[in-house]
This record gives C-alpha cells, sequence and structure tokens, in this order.
C-alpha cells in the first residue's frame, strides 16, 4: 500500500479550524502552499494538546538552545475561516514534534490513524498486535510541516481561540450548554 507525505516546509499558511455549528464541529489542520490545499481531522483535545506541547517545546527550545521567543501576537494576525473545498485527507492518529536545531525551526507531523490503533484502542489490554495486522509508522500517509517560532506562536494562539470558541460551559457543572437546553447533574436533571 502506497502512502502519501504532505509536506510544507514552510507552509504559506498553517491553521487549526472548524466546520460546523458548535456541538457538531469537525476540528481539521489545514495547509497550504505550492499551490496545494492539505486538510486533515483530528479531534478537539488533539488540537488542545498540541498547543499546548508546542508551547512547551518552545519553551525548551528556548531553554536547551537559546531561541529567542516570539512574544504572543497581540493582534489576531489570523482569523479567517478554513480554505475551501475542506476534503479530509485522513483523520489523524499521531501526532509528533520536534525541534530543528540547525534551522530554528518547529516540525509537527500529523500521522494518519491505522489499523494497529484502532486494534489497541478497542482494549488490547496487554498492548500485543499481531504482526500480520500492524501497520509500520512509515506505511501511513502524513502532514509534515516546519514553522519558524513565530509562524508556531501565531498557530498556538489561533488554535487554543478555536478551541475556546464552542459552546460555553454550564456554569454549575463545566459541560457544555446546548442551545437546546443542558440537564445539568447538579440539578438533578431538572432544566433551569
Amino acid at each position: 500500500m502506497t502512502h502519501q507525505v504532505h509536506a510544507f516546509e514552510p507552509p504559506e499558511r498553517f491553521v487549526a479550524g472548524t466546520v460546523g455549528p458548535p456541538g457538531d464541529r469537525t476540528f481539521f489542520l489545514q495547509a497550504r502552499g505550492g499551490g496545494r490545499l492539505v486538510s486533515v481531522a483530528l479531534e478537539k483535545v488533539q488540537v488542545s494538546l498540541l498547543a499546548e506541547k508546542l508551547e512547551e517545546l518552545l519553551t525548551e527550545a528556548h531553554r536547551r538552545f537559546g531561541v529567542e521567543l516570539p512574544e504572543p501576537p497581540k493582534v489576531t494576525s489570523d482569523n479567517e475561516p478554513l480554505e475551501t473545498p475542506v476534503d479530509e485527507e485522513f483523520r489523524v492518529g499521531t501526532l509528533g514534534l520536534a525541534f530543528d536545531v540547525d534551522t530554528a525551526t518547529v516540525v509537527i507531523e500529523a500521522i494518519a490513524a491505522g489499523e494497529a490503533e484502532a486494534e489497541i484502542e478497542l482494549g488490547d489490554t496487554e498492548g500485543e498486535v499481531d504482526e500480520d495486522d500492524e501497520e509500520p509508522a512509515d506505511d501511513l500517509d502524513r502532514l509534515r510541516v516546519r514553522l519558524t517560532p513565530q509562524a508556531t506562536r501565531e498557530f498556538i494562539d489561533r488554535a487554543r481561540r478555536v478551541v475556546a470558541a464552542g459552546r460555553p460551559p454550564c456554569p454549575l457543572c463545566g459541560q457544555p450548554l446546548d442551545p437546546a437546553g443542558h440537564l445539568c447533574p447538579r440539578h438533578n436533571g431538572y432544566h433551569r
């Protein structure tokens, strides 16, 4: 089976975004460059963790290698929606991060979910997978982007805004409030 590596080193634009109304949003990473547009789907928690881990990576690169850290953007730099068409290339199973000291850039790699991952997630308690069923990571589609620290900081800012733009939390229980109503556990299942 052939796999594709969608490499953008660097991209003209790399953002996290959503399609759909709050409560029913699909999250995407989207990269554009060289006349190509690639969109990969992932979970909200993956976007949130990606922003958090990128922040940690920049801090560690500054501490260990003396990389100049840009200030968080004071003005929203990219608030545009995802570019159309938003065609899902694959669903992300694994995210990888690295810092390239030679070029002072952050490398983000989104790797497609494979059959072996699905089996492990479904309850393979011993962590063993038959060799016949296992797909090596090299045989999976991937999106690879290389960002400057400034572009990384801008990505983090937008990703956090996208995650926070969902349904507001209930002030009592913290669960998302639906426009149609909310059965709050703190009210013993009664609407308020």
